[in-house]
């Protein structure tokens, strides 16, 4: 059994998205009360509150509140006990920063982990009754937890997870591929026979004259008016339009290359560290390597494939992929450079020269592991030798409204 997560558009009616409002709202007072109480007893006492001891709490609190009752599912208050619970696991392993305080202007959610059913295309919440939602795709299987989400462009969202049999297909590749990302061309890669090259969108510097446009008129707007409120849902439409075309570049990619490999060779990139240059960072930020990493990574591992990432250290752009001649290091700026080797003084494209060289490092890692994998990209075995060892998680959001996988 696997999890699969999707993500549908649902359209409430009026009285429904005042339900979905007030739940919201609930969940939101609850988040802030859990996260507050948490703070305050560890500055006095050392110690955190575990889920279970902040559960504790919601009865007398529903006695104090009483629209803790009446316009929110229990089961949701539980949810975002345990959302937090999971919030304060990754602080801890460094996964993500301390646990903010939820904004009512902020991006809005809601939780059901349980008495959630489909039938056609209608969504049944417990309190909220059946909502309208579209649905690009079906899945057979039990549903975990569904998420209501406003975002600010006051579209509503459902994600939700299924657990479902694991009866993916492989597709017919079986090729290993290179991949070098890039900021100039979004990734090289080779597959021992050919190098190809994908351009780099540049989803911001496309809608970057209409978003500063409308960022100055939100900027020139009163504090608290309903007019600031207006420019702040556009500025926020041209950010959701920027995210839904990243993503739809990245699901087409990603479900390419997987189609066509049995395994994807990557270098394992420090992007928290190369987004600290301020020069580079809004063009790295925008490429999204990370997000197109955790695609690759959950569709290979749904059809039995691979993601492999090699050392971060290895000097793929300076090494010479024919007579193997390391050089010395180089500035970013030379993009192409002559093999210094008296035997071969053949002239590379530095892109392309490290997809040559990551594919030959992953080959060499397979080998050495005991899978059967040849330099010509033949077949290779999935299931043995130890797994990939991936910085992202292999589950994530497939479905959205403009991208297709």
């Amino acid at each position: 059994m696997i999890r699969l997560t999707q993500r549908v558009r649902i359209y409430p009616n009026v009285e429904q998205q005042q339900q979905l409002a007030r739940a919201m709202g609930c969940c939101r007072f609850w988040w802030n009360y859990s996260l507050n109480k948490t703070i305050e007893t560890y500055q006095q006492t050392g110690k955190s509150l575990s889920r279970s001891q902040l559960n504790s709490l919601l009865p007398n609190l529903k006695q104090e509140y009483e629209w803790l009752k009446t316009d929110v599912y229990s089961q949701s208050l539980q949810q975002s006990s345990l959302n937090l619970s999971h919030a304060f696991i990754n602080f801890f392993e460094k996964r993500a920063g301390f646990p903010r305080y939820k904004s009512k202007h902020r991006k809005q959610s809601v939780g059901f982990p349980q008495s959630v059913k489909i039938e056609g295309d209608y969504l049944k919440l417990p309190k909220i009754g059946w909502v309208k939602a579209v649905f690009e795709r079906r899945y057979i299987g039990k549903i975990k937890t569904v998420t209501i989400t406003l975002d600010q462009t006051d579209k509503y969202f459902a994600s939700i997870i299924y657990e479902v049999d694991a009866c993916f297909i492989a597709g017919g590749g079986d090729k290993i591929l290179g991949v070098d990302l890039g900021v100039k061309d979004f990734c090289v890669v080779h597959d021992g026979t050919k190098t190809s090259k994908y351009a780099n969108p540049r989803h911001l510097k496309k809608h970057e004259k209409n978003l500063a446009r409308k960022q100055k008129k939100l900027a020139r707007k009163k504090l608290g008016s309903k007019s600031r409120q207006r420019a702040r849902k556009l500025v926020a439409k041209v950010h959701a339009r920027i995210s839904n075309s990243r993503q739809d570049f990245l699901h087409k990619l990603s479900r390419k290359l997987t189609d066509e490999s049995q395994v994807i060779v990557v270098e394992n990139l420090n992007i928290r560290g190369l987004v600290r240059n301020r020069k580079l960072a809004s063009s790295i930020s925008d490429c999204g390597w990370g997000m197109f990493l955790n695609f690759c990574s959950y569709k290979l591992e749904r059809e039995g494939k691979r993601l492999l990432e090699i050392d971060r250290w290895f000097p793929s752009s300076h090494i010479c992929p024919d007579c193997l001649t390391q050089i010395p290091k180089m500035s970013l700026d030379i993009r192409d450079w002559v093999c210094p080797n008296s035997k071969c003084h053949k002239h590379h494209d530095r892109d392309e020269a490290a997809s040559r060289n990551i594919r030959a490092e992953g080959i060499r890692i397979l080998k050495a592991e005991g899978t059967a994998a040849s330099a010509s990209g033949g077949d290779v075995s999935p299931n043995r030798g130890r797994k990939t060892k991936t910085r992202q998680s292999p589950m994530k959001l497939e479905t959205t409204t403009s991208s297709t996988s």
